[in-house]
């Protein structure tokens, strides 16, 4: 892996030589949450600790990036660049987010190899450079449903214009692995897909298809006890264990923005086939600048597309032992699938630009999840309740340089 003091020490060799480039780029926050009974948390693979771990958390949306970039001549070109963020193993180990190699076929096509961003969302390659947002962070409903970022495998892009519209389609595959502590680890294979995105002037439009094999390790216990009830149980587990299940991302997006204000929206459907859910996420957002000040509204909504509580085992005719362990089981896979994002949230926050790379935010989120789901918290417990209403306030410090 490549740190941060590495980079560091190639940026000096900028001023001997103006083919290299050093960027950084970071954010400094703290979240508060008024539900007590779960944590706040913008991505499960960078999760925050607002709510019942913290009083005020800075993991949530908390991150520092350095970025290098290299034009080697001949159309070659290098890109590396280091993330630390709050991870699953409780610690801030910086983490390679880019590591590519490209090469410029002709002026309209270019190849990529190596570790590259996810060409997914409006704002997919920046969405962790907060400075480029106009909000504290992506609404969660949609960009948290993809946790993922980036991949490593290859990719193309096309460009070309017409009528004073340009045009830029995309085609990828790959693959990535994560670890989610405990000894759980997630891999997803043949991570491929499309993207397509039309800029005419303020407008952008941008969508893609995306899909991949996806094995998660985690409910594997669930999984080898619903099996032993046979023919029922063992589809119960083909049904909702995470192991080599085709995902399926469709999503298209709008931006609108001609510099004194903006409108934002975006839509996706995510289906991972297995417990992990069949659910779309929207969002709708406008603001207006009015000099260093943008104050903006944010809207968006995550819903499941199929049923989040199933009878499970049937408990007639079982001996009592058996009888206990299956209803077991059956809360056990009730409380997995409520895990399914159903949640609605309005958001207002006011953005200051304290400088050219400086940027104070400040936002107020509430959130009401539905339907018996968590909604997007994590680490839920016992005492949580679903239904009820949650604010949460967010102060973020963005910066680059």
């Amino acid at each position: 892996m490549l740190a941060l003091p590495a980079l560091c020490v190639a940026a000096c060799a900028h001023a001997q030589d103006s083919n290299w480039s050093f960027q950084g780029f970071g954010s400094i926050g703290a979240v508060h949450s008024t539900e007590k009974q779960a944590d706040y948390a913008a991505n499960v693979l960078y999760p925050g600790m607002a709510g019942y771990s913290r009083e005020w958390s800075p993991e949530v949306d908390s991150r520092l990036g350095a970025q290098l970039s290299v034009d080697l001549g001949k159309r070659w070109s290098v890109v590396l660049q280091v993330v630390s963020e709050h991870n699953l193993e409780n610690s801030w180990k910086p983490a390679l987010e880019w590591a590519n190699v490209k090469y410029q076929v002709s002026p309209e096509l270019s190849v990529r190899l190596g570790r590259i961003a996810l060409p997914v969302f409006l704002a997919g390659d920046y969405r962790k450079a907060g400075f480029a947002l106009p909000w504290v962070r992506p609404p969660v409903e949609l960009y948290g449903a993809l946790p993922i970022s980036s991949s490593d495998g290859v990719d193309a892009s096309y460009q070309w214009q017409g009528g004073g519209i340009k045009h830029t389609t995309q085609v990828f595959y790959g693959s990535t692995r994560h670890q989610l502590g405990a000894g759980n680890r997630s891999r997803v294979h043949g991570l491929s897909g499309v993207a397509h995105a039309t800029t005419a002037g303020a407008l952008m439009l941008r969508g893609g298809v995306t899909t991949a094999s996806l094995t998660i390790d985690a409910g594997q216990e669930l999984f080898d006890g619903l099996r032993q009830f046979g023919p029922v149980g063992q589809q119960l587990a083909r049904r909702y264990e995470i192991r080599d299940k085709r995902v399926l991302v469709l999503n298209a997006g709008l931006s609108y923005d001609p510099g004194d204000w903006f409108v934002m929206a975006e839509a996706a459907r995510f289906n991972y086939n297995s417990g992990l859910g069949d659910f779309y996420g929207a969002y709708a957002s406008g603001g207006i600048r009015l000099g260093a000040w943008t104050p903006y509204l944010l809207a968006a909504r995550s819903r499941a597309l199929m049923p989040t509580q199933v009878a499970g085992l049937p408990l007639a005719g079982l001996p009592p032992d058996a009888a206990a362990t299956a209803a077991a089981l059956n809360g056990y896979l009730n409380t997995f699938l409520s895990a399914i994002p159903q949640q609605a949230s309005v958001a207002v926050g006011v953005r200051w630009d304290v400088s050219a790379g400086m940027a104070l935010k400040l936002q107020y989120d509430r959130l009401h999840t539905r339907n018996g789901s968590s909604g997007t918290f994590l680490h839920v417990q016992p005492g949580f309740r679903s239904g009820r209403h949650v604010g949460v306030t967010s102060v973020l410090l963005d910066f680059v340089f």
